[in-house]
């Protein structure tokens, strides 16, 4: 008997107790279905935390502020004592102070050990924005980071390196500035006005490039985005008329280390900040907590489709025990024409794996089917607030992956009645009634 009338015998065989067959592959179904829709539920919700991360800054950028004398989380319910250089951020308990960073701190971060390059990061304060003679609207802006991504409904991300002034703006604002869809913005030229120091208003024409996604963090929400040249053209307007003392004085400072850092060595990082004086954060504290919980909550979620594929296990052996059983005949009919003890092994371990086959690409086809439509589903109704997640998203390679671990786990649980059915005397199993 060749390979392929092996794999034909042991389907087949499988076929024979289909009642007792059914019930096994129900129980691995349950472990399979269970299994991929953590897995999915990790894979959306990770998606989501990458984009988010990408948009927060790259995973090679470490924000910096300057370290102030003054105690600002005392003054969350009291005065605090008058410094012209700190700024306090931040509301009641969240307050935290910061002193504002010179031309010579850049020089500092930049000659700390591993930072190989030191930008400052400008704010500017628009009044408003306006399209053509329509109406003026608030907003926000803000400017991409080196490394930073951000989703779009329609266009290209700012060039950071143009010197055209470019500008993105927020889905939110597409229908108010008078556009019928995100692709009608798209090459239209968009007017932004500002105040400077001296209380003379200024405003710059910019290209709209792109329309971006609401976002839950980083640039895009509800801000405009700016390319450098648009950024740097309006912070030198808003300075005018600002004493010399108060030019080139920033709250932060963006610093890029080498990407190939170990988390280790980040740390040793930011303490050699620290012991200057500064403070450095990371993309990755910023989302350290948030994806802490989620992965918890993935592994608890792991951990039952571990013990639902556990409880098929003794299925799986449950049934081929019975079936070598009542095989046992058949069983030393094949062994006395010929059959070897590893042949008859194969076969029901053949048989395993079927059975596993089978319970999985169910379990797994249900589960992309459920998954797919209850991804759907919330998306449009309590996830809404959180554009752009795909709760449950399914990779094509950690689909195969399940597959094989349940058909090997299969495999695993068969071992046992395949041996016993492989060493059993053809003489004896051939006398037995």
């Amino acid at each position: 008997m060749n390979a392929a009338d092996l794999v034909a015998t042991g389907v087949s065989n499988t076929l024979r107790a289909r009642a007792r067959t059914t019930l096994t592959v129900l129980a691995i179904f349950v472990g399979a279905f269970t299994l991929t829709l953590t897995s999915g539920l990790g894979t959306g919700i990770n998606r989501y935390i990458d984009d988010t991360v990408s948009a927060l800054g790259a995973s090679d950028v470490i924000t910096v502020t300057k370290v102030s004398d003054v105690d600002a989380g005392a003054t969350a319910s009291g005065p605090r004592e008058y410094d012209p250089d700190a700024v306090v951020t931040g509301q009641g308990l969240a307050r935290n102070a910061v002193t504002l960073m010179t031309a010579s701190d850049l020089d500092d971060i930049g000659a700390i050990d591993g930072v190989l390059d030191v930008a400052p990061v400008t704010s500017v304060q628009l009044d408003y924005v306006q399209y053509a003679e329509g109406a003026p609207y608030v907003a926000g802006l803000t400017a991409l980071v080196a490394g930073q991504t951000v989703q779009l409904a329609a266009g290209t991300a700012p060039d950071v390196d143009a010197a055209e002034l470019e500008v993105t703006i927020p889905v939110s604002y597409v229908e108010p500035l008078g556009f019928d869809d995100a692709d009608e913005a798209i090459g239209e030229t968009l007017d932004l006005t500002l105040t400077d120091a001296a209380f003379t208003a200024h405003t710059v024409p910019a290209v709209i490039v792109a329309v971006a996604e609401e976002g839950l963090t980083g640039p895009g929400g509800s801000s405009l985005i700016a390319n450098t040249a648009l950024q740097d053209e309006l912070a030198t307007l808003q300075s005018a008329g600002l004493p010399a003392d108060q030019l080139d004085r920033w709250s932060s400072a963006t610093a890029w280390f080498d990407p190939g850092l170990t988390t280790t060595q980040i740390d040793n990082l930011k303490a050699r900040l620290a012991d200057a004086g500064y403070t450095g954060t990371t993309t990755a504290d910023q989302l350290g907590a948030f994806t802490t919980v989620i992965d918890t909550i993935v592994l608890v979620l792991n951990v039952f489709a571990a013990i639902a594929l556990l409880a098929a296990g003794f299925g799986i052996v449950n049934t081929l025990l019975m079936s070598v059983q009542e095989r046992t005949r058949e069983i030393g009919l094949m062994k006395a024409l010929g059959m070897s003890s590893a042949r008859v092994f194969t076969l029901f371990s053949i048989e395993a794996v079927f059975i596993g086959f089978l319970g999985s690409a169910i379990g797994v086809a249900a589960a992309m089917v459920v998954g797919t439509a209850a991804s759907s589903i919330l998306a449009g109704a309590l996830l809404s607030a959180l554009p752009g997640l795909t709760i449950i998203a399914f990779d094509p390679v950690t689909i195969a992956l399940t597959i094989l671990l349940i058909m090997f786990v299969a495999f695993l649980a068969g071992t046992l009645p395949a041996a016993r059915a492989a060493g059993k005397d053809p003489v004896e199993a051939l006398r037995y009634e």
